[in-house]
């Protein structure tokens, strides 16, 4: 009788085993295990050695180790593990081949053309994961449709008709037309495959454009590479049939390189069991949280195989006497050795359907787990006056310090100091040998010695504070916890819901140690705690259900009445096709339930929705039945936009993608509620298996009961400080909170007393400064800029702000300086600071505005480069000052100034609540947005050819878009439209173009500026007014602490005297110098940038206004840290600039300077970083690319490449410095605009030649299918990006026009042109320089990398850094890569 029921997770440590076995009386019961995943000493394989073990254990019948399994009594095994996980992060998968469109070998190399870390100088990307690239001789493209609109024009009909394609037109699978423009050439494609096979190369990736609605030729190159020999072929549009290229291509090569290495184990897996194995029912998880059976398990759906089973557990046993289930909504808090995983479930699945992991994004359903770089794992450090938590973690070897084998410093170090994990309780498993108890003296010791540094940092800085070891621990905790905090915050409060109402379901083996801490920081008044929350990820595989998915690309708009026949057609044979995947598994068709789905977006977006089909309604009549079913397709898409964004959009919906899932339901766990004696009386509790003394926030160490969790029985009610301890994990139960034990033997903790979990958590009401508290508030201040931009997302309506995230949003001191930026856009990030001082200044005694005053309910904006402080004319800020009554803000703490502000009268009356009196300025917010058009001479406001600022669009010095609470819509719309009244004076001129889109996003500027005043009232509220002032300060001094020190060690390294000078210079295409003096003064610790001998104003438009030297200044400054400090004003605070008036950096304040922004900024950055010798000149440009007519406009800037430095090469195909945007992906590119993208590649031997070389520039060629304007505004075509310390120089760019009759033309570094139908652009990016001289013996190589700011090298001991992962930090990552 097969009766043993397997449930596996093998993680990168352990593995955790739940098997469902005989209990004996005709019954079941549980068994689970826990091993380590590689023991070679001892068992070959982790799971089968599982499995063994409890069959031998329960059955009492020998299943010797070097004997096959019997698998006689085994029913079903189902597995999740990382090895698809860890292959991909360690770059251990089958060796590949990629074969892609001819014309894109360097596709996935280039990707979106962002970096991952904009302050990283050294470009640092993960390995690729093929080795062999084939183009594949082939062109499927798009001809120009029938239906009017801004791919087609205006006259649609006419255009195909007179630009007709050129190839032969075939249908595609979503109903389209495509122009095969040319056939597959097979013998080339032999040829490229045979020298691949040749190197024995056997797996192979292939991606062709638009083969996800045209698969025919990716189909003949399967077929023709399965014929020569390869092994493993993975067809981009089988592993994912999703329109755009790029992450399509990552999937396909992802599941080329990871499904044979996956398969090598799951036969070494097999091959341990005798033949009966074919009877059994083997399944492996999916990313998705459901399983797959063995053969159909894939490298790509494998990368959260583990994590989606903690997932599932967490959502389906999150149960107890009492609760609704289908009213819950929980947060899934799964801490581990390494990091942190966070997730919500509210009744069901959360999917996101493209997430990037170890640098390689996936384009399939998984489930949103988002993964923090603090776990038990992680690394303490004391470093620059600030307590640091990872992201590095120290590993299993050597471990933290208590290990015993020489390890540093981790959270688990710190729960033993402070009591909370006792040694005793833990196995004799540490120390070189392996046999040795937790190592409680060697971390006090630890401690001691960092308290030690502590306490000099603070008497160094004239602090009276002084920390003991157990202070130090703590300190180490609340930063953690405040980490961890954060992306749950992102999953709730920043989309709409409200963390408070969840339950926290804590799971993993260090969760248990900081639930109460992170409940109470969210507001949360329940815990949740498993029974089996140890192995919660092998009981969530136990109760997953079998699932089954198939997708297909659509192209259709939804009706009013919902998806058309044809539609409702495909849905029906997709549903029919998945179902008969799971009956072919033995379901049956009772078992199986499935689900619709359709991939729904505005006409017009980029955000797509999957969304769900509502179920039918139940109800008597036809109509209130329709509430359900496909016709309720648009209200569900409506509905799920609104919660995401907070509005909807009048405009017609698309069907990009449809989906059927399947799934075949499994039987869940015996109900906690009944489960025995879960109403009854407990009795008195157990005696304490040990007493603690435990160290608890604001107490200190107080005595604290341990008890098994296994003496405890239902019922019994633990009030805090408790320990509760089972074989795998230990609770810590706060003072303040109480835990209970459920019916069925799970922990659940609740609030106690709030004022005791007040008391808890109360911080010193003192505003010095200390390294804990100042590491928390860094934390809590970005989380507030990053929660305005996430309103800000939520509420604009513009494709740049909304979808790009082309916007910056902080948070400013009284005085106008920067506290806190979010997300960190390098060119916004001294502007900002400066438009906020402006108006500062502007409403002061003395200012234009002092008359008028500032009053609360008034919202300024301003945009003028010259004169307010703005960057160009389409980045428009809007700044909001926050006031305080006088007497509120008296107890500034330290009372040197920082919780000072403006003083206002509000004796005038309505913004002031009728108080009268005195007000003050205690902070501002700000949010800047890049609007689409403001005006000019050209759709996009972005002109080449612009001479003055008038011809760019509106100008704004000062205006109050809010006065006194109310929207002044009338005097912005005349502002905005107020270039047009010029026309008779400048030809082409207009006001705004999109009135409605500026009217809407400013709004939603507003909003995001009044969400962050909530959030800064409930920071003060938390901590009061003075505190949240003085750390303002606090924060903005540590920073310039880390920039002197950066500034004393280069004067140093250079040999330069005390007071010391250094000289970089550069020259733009036209001639203009740019020229630096910086003369550092190493006694303070500060320099002075002084510009003199830059060249004058330019009758053209890269001059730049002075706020974009500062936002150079400061993000080079930035760079040369090589700590992670927080980005704020203080990192000015020691530099002194001097621009004179009236050159290129400080233009007159009628100067054109739109090309400032995107061209000058990136020649300002060359020259600081060259005057520091920090890196050899990257491309020096941002290729700025236009194209439109009058019915549409597209801009893109385009990637080069980096400058090489002491120690690396230059990356190639990138943006580097002052912006780092994403490029559009060809097969959007192609579909939403009249174009064919020919080639974007590498440009082989573009970048400078050196001891480390620098990266190559691209090429870019786009053909125009219907006339269309065209705009290029450059650098870096005349004068090439030097190298530095015998470096080569990079080459130069080029753009040229080619005419459909082959005629050829260089276009220059800017130009307007017209394109005819046929015509094409190539455009060559500047490479990067060279850094050292080429041939560079291992010693010059030595002393050049010596010259590296920060160091040669890191800090001493092994560490490992964290892949995050899931949609927040998605999110974060687009908002840095706009």
């Amino acid at each position: 009788m097969r009766d043993f029921h397997f449930s596996i997770d093998r993680g990168g440590t352990f593995t955790d085993v739940f098997a469902e076995v005989p209990d004996g009386k005709g019954g079941s019961k549980f068994k689970v295990l826990k091993l380590l995943s590689v023991d070679p000493a001892n068992y070959p394989d982790a799971p089968r050695e599982g499995i063994r073990r409890v069959l031998e254990e329960v059955t009492g019948v020998p299943h010797p180790r070097d004997a096959t399994l019997d698998t006689s009594r085994i029913a079903s095994i189902r597995m999740g593990t990382t090895v698809a996980t860890n292959a991909l992060l360690e770059r251990k998968g089958e060796r590949a081949a990629l074969a892609v469109s001819e014309g894109f070998p360097d596709l996935l190399h280039i990707a979106n053309q962002s970096r991952p870390n904009i302050f990283d100088l050294e470009i640092r990307t993960p390995e690729k994961l093929y080795e062999e690239v084939v183009e594949v001789d082939e062109q499927v493209v798009l001809p120009l449709g029938d239906s009017p609109g801004q791919r087609n024009g205006a006259q649609a009909a006419l255009n195909s008709s007179r630009y007709p394609a050129q190839g032969r037109l075939e249908s595609a699978l979503t109903g389209e037309m495509v122009e095969v423009r040319r056939e597959l050439d097979t013998a080339k494609l032999r040829a490229g495959l045979q020298a691949a096979l040749a190197r024995g190369i056997r797996s192979l990736a292939v991606v062709l454009k638009h083969a996800a609605i045209y698969p025919a030729h990716e189909q003949q190159v399967g077929q023709i590479a399965r014929e020569m020999g390869f092994t493993q072929v993975s067809l981009s549009h089988e592993v994912m049939p999703m329109v755009k290229m790029v992450p399509r291509g990552f999937t396909a090569a992802a599941d080329a390189y990871l499904t044979p290495h996956i398969r090598r184990y799951v036969a070494d897996f097999v091959a341990g069991f005798d033949t009966g194995l074919k009877d059994v029912q083997v399944l492996f998880m999916q990313s998705d949280g459901g399983l797959s059976p063995v053969d159909h398990f894939s490298g790509h759906k494998a990368i959260l195989s583990g994590p989606a089973g903690g997932y599932v557990g967490y959502a389906l046993t999150s149960r107890w006497a009492g609760m609704d289930p289908t009213r819950l909504q929980a947060i899934g808090f799964d801490m581990g050795g390494t990091s942190t995983d966070v997730s919500r479930y509210a009744g069901s699945y959360e999917h996101v359907f493209e997430t990037t992991t170890a640098g390689v994004t996936i384009q399939a359903p998984q489930l949103d787990i988002n993964t923090v770089a603090a776990g038990g794992g992680s690394r303490l450090v004391f470093r620059g006056g600030l307590f640091a938590v990872g992201p590095e973690s120290v590993g299993a070897h050597p471990g933290p310090v208590c290990y015993k084998k020489g390890g540093q410093l981790a959270i688990t170090d710190a729960n033993l100091q402070l009591g909370r994990i006792l040694p005793q309780f833990f196995p004799k498993i540490f120390g070189p040998q392996e046999n040795e108890p937790l190592d409680a003296e060697g971390t006090a010791a630890a401690f001691r010695s960092v308290t030690a540094e502590v306490n000099a940092f603070e008497e160094a800085s004239g602090s009276p504070l002084r920390s003991t070891p157990d202070d130090v621990a703590m300190g180490f905790i609340r930063v953690a916890n405040e980490a961890m905090c954060r992306p749950i915050r992102a999953l709730t409060q920043m989309r709409g819901y409200d963390a408070a109402a969840h339950v926290l379901a804590c799971f993993g083996g260090a969760g248990g140690q900081h639930a109460c801490a992170i409940a109470r920081a969210l507001g949360m008044s329940t815990i949740f705690v498993h029974r089996y929350a140890g192995v919660l990820s092998a009981v969530g595989i136990h109760l997953a259900d079998v699932v089954a998915e198939v997708q297909e690309p659509a192209a259709a708009q939804l009706g009013p009445e919902g998806p058309g026949g044809e539609l409702l057609e495909r849905q029906a044979r997709l549903e029919t096709q998945a179902v008969k995947k799971l009956m072919d598994q033995g379901f049956t068709r009772q078992q199986i339930t499935t689900e619709r789905f359709l991939n729904l977006r505005y006409q017009g977006t980029d955000v797509a929705v999957m969304t769900a089909e509502p179920p039918p309604a139940a109800a008597a009549t036809a109509a209130a039945a329709a509430a359900g079913g496909p016709a309720a397709y648009a209200a569900a898409f409506a509905a799920a936009y609104r919660r995401e964004f907070g509005f909807v959009l009048d405009r017609p919906v698309w069907v990009d993608d449809v989906r059927v899932r399947a799934v075949g339901r499994a039987r869940p766990l015996p109900d906690d509620a009944a489960a025995p004696g879960s109403g009854g009386e407990a009795g008195p509790l157990p005696p304490p298996a040990a007493t603690a003394s435990a160290f608890f926030e604001p107490a200190g160490r107080q005595p604290t009961p341990a008890y098994h969790l296994d003496s405890l029985a239902p019922g019994h009610r633990l009030p805090g400080p408790a320990l509760l301890i089972d074989a795998i994990s230990t609770i810590v139960v706060e003072p303040g909170w109480c835990a209970v034990i459920t019916g069925g033997h799970n922990v659940r903790i609740e609030v106690a007393a709030a004022a005791a979990a007040a008391a808890a958590s109360a911080s010193s009401s003192s505003s010095d400064c200390d390294p804990v508290r100042l590491a928390i508030f860094s934390h809590r201040f970005m989380g507030i800029a990053e929660q305005m931009g996430r309103t800000l997302q939520r509420t604009s309506v513009s494709v740049n702000i909304k979808e790009r995230l082309d916007f910056s949003c902080a948070l400013f001191g009284p005085d106008g300086s920067l506290v806190a930026n979010a997300p960190h856009l390098p060119v916004h990030l001294g502007a900002m600071s400066e438009a906020v001082r402006f108006q500062v200044r502007y409403y002061s005694p003395g200012g234009p505005g002092a008359e008028e005053g500032l009053e609360e309910g008034d919202v300024l904006l301003s945009n003028h480069p010259q004169l307010a402080g703005g960057s160009h004319l389409p980045d428009i800020t809007v700044i909001t000052p926050v006031f305080s009554d006088e007497g509120a803000a008296e107890d500034d703490g330290d009372g040197d100034g920082d919780g000072g502000g403006m003083d206002m009268d509000d004796s005038g009356g309505g913004g002031g609540g009728g108080r009268g009196g005195k007000k003050r300025i205690v902070f501002f917010v700000a949010s800047r947005g890049h609007h689409a058009d403001i005006g000019g001479i050209s759709p996009g406001s972005m002109p080449p050819t612009s001479k003055l600022l008038v011809e760019e669009g509106a100008a704004v010095v000062s205006f109050k878009i809010v006065k006194r609470g109310i929207f002044q819509e009338e005097g912005i719309t005349q502002l905005l439209l107020a270039p047009g009244q010029l026309a008779d004076r400048i030809p082409g001129i207009s006001g705004t173009r999109n009135l409605s889109d500026n009217l809407s996003d400013l709004k939603a500027q507003v909003a995001a500026n009044t969400r962050g005043i909530q959030l800064v009232g409930e920071l003060i509220r938390e901590y009061g007014l003075g505190v949240v002032a003085a750390f303002m300060g606090h924060i903005q001094r540590n920073a310039e602490m880390s920039v002197r020190d950066m500034l004393r060690a280069f004067s140093e390294r250079q040999g330069l005297p005390d007071v010391g000078t250094v000289f970089a210079r550069d020259i733009m295409d036209d001639g203009s110098p740019i020229q630096l003096t910086v003369t550092i003064d190493r006694r303070e610790g500060s320099a002075v940038f002084d510009f003199e001998g830059t060249g004058p104003e330019v009758y053209a438009n890269h001059n730049a206004p002075p706020a974009v030297t500062y936002s150079a200044i400061i993000y080079s400054l930035r760079c040369m840290v090589h700590t992670d400090i927080p980005l704020n004003q203080g990192c000015l605070a020691p530099i002194s600039v001097r621009i004179p008036p009236g050159c290129i950096l400080n233009p007159s304040d009628t100067a054109a300077v739109v090309g400032g922004n995107v061209l000058t900024s990136q020649r300002v950055t060359d020259v600081v970083l060259r005057a520091f010798e920090a890196a050899a000149a990257s491309q020096g440009c941002m290729n700025n690319f236009t194209f439109g007519d009058e019915q549409m406009g597209y801009y893109e800037t385009i990637a080069g490449g980096a400058g090489a430095g002491p120690g690396w090469s230059g990356r190639s195909g990138v943006h580097s410095h002052m912006t780092n945007t994403r490029i559009t992906d060809p097969e959007i590119l192609e579909r939403r605009y009249p174009v064919v993208l020919h080639a974007f590649k590498l440009r082989p031997g573009s970048g400078g030649e050196g001891c480390w070389r620098g990266g190559d520039g691209v090429i870019r060629e786009v053909e125009a299918l219907r006339p269309l304007s065209a705009g290029i505004l450059s650098e870096r075509r005349a004068v090439r990006p030097f190298g530095l310390l015998g470096g080569g120089a990079a080459e130069p760019g080029l753009n040229l026009l080619i005419r459909r009759n082959g005629r050829t033309v260089n276009l220059g570094a800017k130009a307007t042109v017209q394109l005819e139908a046929g015509d094409r652009l190539r455009i060559l990016t500047p490479g990067g320089g060279g850094y050292g001289p080429p041939g560079a013996d291992e010693a010059a190589a030595h002393s050049l990398k010596r010259r590296r700011a920060g160091g040669e090298g890191g800090e001493g001991g092994e560490v490992r850094r964290v892949a995050l992962k899931g949609s927040v930090e998605e999110y974060r990552r687009n908002q840095e890569t706009v």
